[in-house]
């Protein structure tokens, strides 16, 4: 299961939407967390691939799943500048008040409260 969990992460770093499909529809668990408490949205959202996080929702995964250090995954987007991965969490109903920082906090802290309106 580590090696099929390594490898599911690795597809969300690196945006590969067709292969994380593939981990899902042969029934992966979407909002399975590797050992920091990351989900796959939490990394494809933290570098930057919008087109991933918004296949993933759609999939089901859980928008406000915080890693284990309680980050929230529009938090990482902020904090990255990953303005497009913003625009499809608050679309999906990101919660801007959860986590460490909460998404208000990160938007104020990097200048970024418009994407936020």
């Amino acid at each position: 299961m580590r090696k099929l969990m390594v490898m599911f992460m690795d597809h969300a770093r690196k945006g590969d939407t067709e292969e994380l499909q593939q981990f899902l529809e042969h029934g992966f668990p979407v909002n399975a967390q590797d050992e920091e408490g990351n989900s796959a949205l939490m990394l494809a959202a933290y570098h930057g691939h919008a087109e991933t996080v918004q296949a993933l929702i759609e999939r089901g995964a859980d928008v406000d799943l915080p890693n284990a250090r309680n980050q929230p995954p529009i938090s990482g987007a902020l904090f990255k500048g990953e303005d497009a991965v913003v625009r499809v969490l608050r679309a999906a109903g990101a919660d801007l008040d959860s986590g460490v920082p909460t998404a208000r906090e990160a938007a104020e802290m990097f200048g970024k409260t418009d994407l936020l309106e």
